[in-house]
């Protein structure tokens, strides 16, 4: 009984509890509603900004390292051991007229080798000397053989050529007689013709005289004509008679002549021949004179190889002197190179041997740097290549010079990227009259890529996207906010530039509690702490350096 009675004290205090956190829920909950009813009904708590005029300014920043403009590696150009070398890094030197004595190597295997060398090119030049007065003579004489027999040739070849003239001269004479008696023989032959003619009508004429005599004698027997007749008859016979053997005369004459001009004929024949068989024999002696003529003038001609031997030799010494005069300057270079100068004025920044060390050619002894300028090499962007140009201005801080700002100047851009990096190069130059500005110090360069000036610029926060494009609130002098459409442009890490849908002076949300809506009622939580200013661009290497 009384275990019953405990369990049920026990659950109405349970119920009790229940209920009593039922009521104070229920209690909570409707304060809260009360509170959120008065959140949504209170205006909404905003910050904002003012729209304000100013300059874009885009600010490009790269890493680099210092490089001096000139470095000279002092190297030796001969094997030798370093007798003087006091200089250390960090020292000054000076070039220009007299210049500061770097290194001495020793020179005393080369001072002996250029007393060699000056006895070796003096005795090359009195052998060309002995050589020269040798060759006169001799070429004098050559050049007389070689005048006479000259001379003797023209006088052959003239002597020819007279000789050839004669035999033809005389053939011709020869020839002419020949033919003068052949006219004379053909005379002799038309007088024969003429002469047997001749006789041929004196024998007819012969024969007809007797004819009329034999008849008259016999018409005379019959005394049909008279003795006279008979007389006159034998008269014509007895004159025909005489015509014949005169005709018979004349044919012996005429074959006299004939005889006569066939013995000239044949003797001018003879002549003739003799003639040509003459002047051929005169021709092949005056010619065997003139070739023999030529050989000797190709003997006296043979002897100027003499005069080219002696000019090979005289070449070959002259090569000799000019080859002994070569080595001399050659070892005279050498012993200028035992004493190593300042190139220029600058500092020591290596130094890599010492005073008893010895070098070879090529080895670097010390390494000097003009410092009083500096360069200084950032890579550029593509998207900046344009506009970072030659003579823009640039500033440059050193970690290991911290505080100081160097202003310099882009003194060389790269006409073309690099393939890898898709980027180029510029060359700041700074000066460094103190010397403060060190090879190898790391730096930061800034350089100024772009300017927009006169441009409405609100920070990044208070331009909102939204499917129609960027926008922006803008709270009015009732506080009451609305909704506008901008067009946006360039932007620095300060703001955005806004092109269209802003005024300057106009008030902007920036920040807001909850979503501001178009038309409602708000409450500026930072009034008279509106502003913005500029900002920097930095590159990919300034971003990624340590």
């Amino acid at each position: 009984m009384k275990r019953w009675i405990f369990l049920f004290v026990i659950t109405i205090a349970l119920g009790g509890i229940v209920i009593w956190r039922f009521i104070v829920k229920t209690a909570d909950a409707a304060q809260q509603a009360k509170v959120r009813d008065a959140r949504l009904k209170a205006p909404s708590l905003v910050d904002v900004t003012q729209a304000t005029t100013r300059e874009i300014v885009h600010t490009f920043v790269g890493v680099g390292t210092a490089e001096a403009p000139l470095n000279a590696k002092i190297a030796a150009r001969i094997t030798g051991r370093i007798e003087y070398l006091k200089l250390r890094e960090g020292d000054g030197v000076h070039g220009g007229p007299n210049p500061d004595v770097l290194v001495r190597i020793d020179p005393t295997q080369l001072q002996a080798q250029v007393g060699q060398q000056q006895a070796a090119l003096a005795e090359a030049r009195s052998r060309l000397a002995q050589a020269v007065l040798t060759q006169d003579p001799t070429n004098v004489n050559v050049i007389t053989q070689i005048a006479q027999q000259e001379a003797a040739l023209k006088s052959a070849r003239a002597d020819a050529n007279q000789v050839k003239q004669n035999y033809a001269s005389q053939v011709a004479a020869a020839q002419s007689a020949v033919v003068d008696a052949q006219g004379r023989v053909d005379n002799a032959n038309a007088g024969i013709a003429n002469a047997q003619s001749a006789i041929r009508s004196a024998q007819a004429n012969l024969d007809n005289a007797r004819t009329r005599y034999n008849r008259t004698l016999e018409l005379y027997n019959q005394a049909f004509v008279a003795s006279q007749d008979v007389d006159d008859a034998r008269t014509t016979v007895s004159i025909q008679q005489g015509n014949l053997e005169v005709a018979q005369g004349q044919l012996k004459a005429a074959q006299s002549l004939r005889d006569s001009a066939v013995a000239q004929r044949d003797s001018a024949q003879k002549q003739a021949d003799i003639a040509v068989i003459k002047g051929k024999a005169d021709i092949a002696a005056a010619e065997a004179k003139v070739d023999q003529a030529v050989a000797a003038l190709q003997y006296a001609r043979s002897n100027t190889a003499q005069t080219g031997a002696y000019k090979e030799n005289l070449a070959a010494l002259r090569a000799a002197v000019q080859a002994a005069q070569g080595q001399l300057d050659d070892y005279r270079s050498q012993l200028s190179e035992t004493v190593l100068v300042a190139p220029m004025d600058g500092v020591v920044t290596a130094r890599y041997f010492d005073p008893g060390s010895v070098v070879t050619p090529g080895q670097s002894i010390l390494v000097i740097q003009d410092i009083h300028k500096i360069f200084v090499t950032v890579p550029i962007p593509e998207e900046l290549s344009r506009t970072v140009t030659v003579g823009k201005p640039a500033d440059v801080v050193f970690d290991a010079l911290a505080g100081s700002k160097f202003h310099g100047v882009i003194t060389y851009v790269t006409p073309a990227s690099d393939p890898m990096s898709r980027q180029f190069s510029a060359r700041v130059t700074l000066d460094n009259p103190d010397g403060v500005i060190r090879p190898g110090m790391f730096a930061r360069v800034s350089l100024v890529s772009e300017r927009i000036s006169n441009v409405v610029v609100l920070p990044r926060e208070a331009v909102q996207q939204s499917k129609d494009g960027p926008y922006v609130v803008v709270v009015g002098a009732d506080s009451v906010a609305h909704r506008r459409n901008v067009r946006t442009g360039a932007e620095d890490p300060a703001g955005i530039a806004i092109l269209e849908g802003i005024r300057p002076g106009e008030r902007v949300v920036m920040l807001s509690m909850s979503p501001v809506k178009d038309g409602v009622q708000v409450k500026i939580n930072n009034a008279g702490q509106t502003g913005t200013g500029s900002g920097t661009i930095q590159g990919d290497n300034a971003r990624n350096a340590p």
